[in-house]
């Protein structure tokens, strides 16, 4: 996938938040798909965003594809 997440799991460690935090308001496989970089709705970016206070640019990255 053309995204990573490392940007919010960066954040989370800057803020001593933990993966079981997310799941307070994330499912646990919505929170396994984050850390693997796969698709997540944008519903749940925007959940992110509400619940910890920061904006999309700092959960989530665009990385582009070597072969373009």
């Amino acid at each position: 996938m053309p995204f990573t997440y490392k940007p919010l799991f960066k954040m989370m460690i800057d803020r001593g938040i933990k993966k079981g935090d997310l799941r307070d308001f994330l499912s646990a496989s919505t929170v396994a798909k984050m850390g693997k970089d796969e698709y997540v709705a944008l519903e749940v970016l925007d959940k992110i965003c509400t619940h910890l206070d920061c904006k999309i640019e700092d959960i989530i990255e665009h990385v582009p594809d070597k072969n373009e």
